[in-house]
């Protein structure tokens, strides 16, 4: 690689640090970090009161980034958490045979459209392989973490234990380049609200009896389809969404029937104005989640 080309990278490392974002090296030409693992760590340099990872690693020092990148022409990686960013990442179809696969950013303009927004005028970038990562800040006091498929299908996030490979980095498949808005906006409500934990449901006391356990799941199932009937224009889906989030786990646990919860959430849905596609939609997906991640109670404690 060129003389030219490394500096062009020390030069984007050293753009995305001035912006207050963590970066650290990755191998040349790769999307792999090129920091050493537990395993071949000596103690020494930074990892000298324990081994820290790439997300530990990352800096926004542009003298520790100089003396970094004047080593090798890494790429650079951004490490979402520690830079108050939420990244949405919109792939492209694999098959990219068939043209009936949507991209992932036509999913998130749907999604956007739903939600009663423009697509937001947002930091973001092209990926090497013609996908896009649209930039976000973060929300104070939350802790959002990766997402995959959560929002839909192709649409990733990353946020805490998360990167993105930033503008100017080189891969054989092309290059990661900049477009459009320099300004990076916040996070939209309405995805905000679908990227926030599940807030966790009532729950009965460890003794309880199979009878009081029902009455528990009973009480948060009239409190989620109010929650979705008070919701407002625009964050009606995603107070869906979180309700069958929430009330997944009573199905796993066989404190209520799935039949039960999908009629009751589908029918509150509607009547809040959502389509029925709508709704059977984001209950499937959402409904599917929380029973796979609650199968014991033990595993929502």
């Amino acid at each position: 690689m060129t003389h030219d080309a490394r500096s062009a990278l020390l030069h984007s490392a050293l753009d995305a640090a001035q912006r207050g974002w963590h970066v650290f090296p990755l191998r040349p030409g790769t999307k792999r970090p090129a920091l050493h693992g537990e395993q071949a760590c000596t103690g020494t340099d930074g990892c000298a009161n324990g081994h820290l990872k790439w997300e530990q690693r990352a800096t926004t020092d542009p003298d520790r980034i100089q003396a970094a990148w004047s080593r090798a022409p890494f790429n650079v990686g951004i490490a979402t958490g520690p830079s108050g960013l939420v990244v949405v990442d919109l792939d492209i179809p694999k098959d990219k045979s068939s043209s009936d696969a949507p991209s992932g950013a036509a999913t998130f303009g749907a999604l956007c459209q739903r939600a009663g927004d423009a697509v937001p005028d947002t930091y973001r970038t092209r990926t090497a392989s013609g996908g896009e990562h649209l930039y976000f800040t973060a929300p104070d006091r939350v802790r959002l973490a990766n997402t995959a498929g959560t929002i839909g299908e192709l649409v990733d996030t990353r946020a805490w234990g998360g990167y993105v490979v930033a503008a100017g980095s080189l891969t054989p498949t092309g290059a990661y380049e900049a477009l459009r808005s320099p300004l990076v906006a916040p996070l939209p409500a309405w995805l905000q609200s679908i990227l926030e934990p599940a807030p966790r449901a009532p729950q009965a006391p460890p003794m309880a009896l199979a009878g009081q356990s029902r009455r528990y799941a009973d009480v948060a199932l009239t409190s989620e389809t109010r929650n979705i009937a008070s919701a407002q224009p625009g964050a009606r889906e995603a107070a869906l969404f979180r309700a069958a989030r929430a009330l997944g786990r009573f199905v796993a646990w066989g404190d209520l029937p799935r039949s039960v919860v999908e009629q009751a959430l589908q029918e509150a849905g509607e009547a809040a104005g959502l389509s029925a596609s709508e709704c059977r939609s984001t209950l499937r997906s959402a409904l599917n989640w929380s029973i796979a991640h609650n199968q014991s109670r033990r595993d929502a404690a």
